[in-house]
């Protein structure tokens, strides 16, 4: 199974990487224990920055956000960070999903991610990353994962909360993307269309919501 992480920190370095790091990690491990198997592959929009204003202007992706954007749209699962900028996501984060084929996203498992300075900003996820996904008719997973400045600390903050949930956050989309994985007939990736030209994700969509949300409640109690 295929998963693409989309980090749209600026700095380098970057808290909001580092959270990708974190999530994709606790997915990888997870999957070991549970699987399935997990190819991650980790988009830095600041590197694409350029392209993505470029594909802005001319109405479709250029350069190198063609090939990001075709990795989304290939990918069985998603995690997407952002850091806080006036109470929402970033503008370089919402440009490059702007690009996103609404059709291409449905029913795909999502972590949404956020990092600011202030855990006040954490309302962020509900307020503006839900809603975006929502639309974009993927599957927003329940755990959402927000780092305030002080979740780093290792003396301060929410550091321990912190990690319980980045593992649960991949411990559902572990779920999300095992429940995807055999359709009827045999094993089929979740992006892929049968010979009849039936998208197998499209008719799946109920599949993740009803035999994924029914393995979250199992799994979370299941976690170390």
């Amino acid at each position: 199974m295929r998963v693409v992480a989309v980090n749209a920190g600026l700095g380098d370095p970057s808290s909001t990487r580092l959270l990708v790091d974190r999530l994709v990690d606790a997915v990888a491990e997870r999957a070991v224990r549970d699987g399935p198997a997990v190819d991650v592959e980790v988009i830095d929009l600041r590197d694409l920055a350029v392209d993505v204003a470029r594909s802005l202007t001319t109405g479709f992706a250029v350069g190198g956000v063609r090939a990001a954007v075709d990795a989304v749209h290939a990918a069985d699962g998603l995690i997407v960070a952002t850091p806080v900028f006036n109470a929402s996501y970033s503008g370089l984060f919402k440009s490059f999903f702007d690009l996103v084929e609404v059709d291409r996203m449905q029913g795909v498992p999502v972590v949404i991610a956020a990092t600011g300075g202030s855990p006040r900003h954490s309302m962020v996820l509900d307020h503006a990353m839900r809603p975006l996904f929502a639309y974009l008719r993927a599957v927003v997973l329940p755990t959402a994962v927000y780092a305030a400045a002080e979740d780093w600390a290792g003396t301060s903050g929410d550091t321990a909360l912190l990690s319980d949930r980045i593992r649960r956050a991949a411990t559902e989309l572990v779920a999300a993307l095992r429940s995807t994985q055999v359709a009827p007939g045999g094993r089929v990736p979740a992006n892929r269309s049968d010979t009849d030209g039936f998208d197998r994700r499209g008719s799946h969509r109920s599949a993740v919501e009803q035999a994924g949300i029914a393995n979250f409640a199992k799994l979370l109690g299941e976690q170390d």
